[in-house]
């Protein structure tokens, strides 16, 4: 049985500390996808610093339409939030329908952005509403944070502590899930604010995560489902796998494009 040290942090700063004195330590916020891995091998650190419970890094502030969220906050809390379906129902709306409730009460933002699966929810979310991802020590467009699968531009000491962004004039999720893990074959986020339009894609680029350009172009001239006919992303760059081809990804980002948009209008 592989053994490891547990430390648990009160705060951002004393997670930092912790983690520095480790061989391969790894940050531990909600696990749901760092556990998993552990119990298959893919991943055996040689020890967890929890951040689960450091209150720095937890909780949701609005003010105006500026909106924060502590990194350690999970999703059933981004869903249950009436001050902040106020001013973005979309995103409530959005983790409200992440996996079951088992993995919404204890799976967190900051964690499913620093883990960037090809599949989950919030990095479409992330690029349509042009977040800003905040660490201890910098601050990162998303656009510059996702940079490949489960690949982001986070050092490997470094904590994600909130993520902030303007709530858009409007926006919707619409998602198309596989029905066995509820991860998103494809959704898509679109958000209309102003500096116009994003459009962010999960679920089916080969690369993960990515803002549809034509897209945006298209309903930034006139915000509407109709906008979009006619109009496809490329098959070649989307994912092949089991539960479908790049032909059958690409249709389904036009259908949840359009979809989204409807909510959305």
């Amino acid at each position: 049985m592989h053994s490891l040290n547990y430390h648990k942090a009160s705060n951002a700063s004393e997670a930092a500390r912790l983690l520095s004195g480790t061989e391969d330590g790894k940050f531990l916020a909600g696990g749901q996808t760092l556990i998993p891995a552990m119990k298959t091998r893919l991943a055996a650190p040689s020890d967890l610093v929890d951040v689960s419970g450091a209150a720095d890094l937890r909780g949701i502030t609005v003010s105006g339409r500026d909106v924060t969220i502590g990194a350690a906050t999970t999703h059933a809390e981004v869903a249950a939030s009436g001050e902040l379906r106020n001013v973005c129902p979309s995103i409530c709306e959005m983790a409200a329908n992440i996996g079951d409730p088992a993995v919404r009460h204890r799976g967190t933002i900051g964690g499913s952005i620093a883990n960037n699966d090809p599949a989950a929810d919030y990095p479409a979310a992330m690029l349509a509403l042009g977040a800003t991802i905040k660490t201890a020590s910098r601050e990162m467009a998303a656009d510059d944070f996702f940079v490949g699968l489960f690949e982001t531009a986070l050092e490997d000491d470094e904590l994600i502590t909130s993520i902030g962004f303007t709530a858009p004039e409007a926006g919707a999720y619409a998602k198309f899930p596989n029905p066995a893990s509820r991860y998103a074959m494809c959704g898509v986020f679109v958000a209309r604010g102003d500096g116009g339009v994003r459009v962010g894609v999960t679920g089916a680029g080969a690369d993960g995560a990515f803002r549809a350009g034509e897209f945006e172009a298209a309903l930034g001239g006139e915000f509407s489902a109709e906008a979009l006919n006619g109009i496809s992303v490329n098959a070649e760059e989307m994912l092949s796998d089991i539960h479908g081809d790049g032909v059958y990804r690409a249709n389904l980002v036009s259908v949840m494009a359009r979809r989204a948009v409807a909510a959305a209008s």
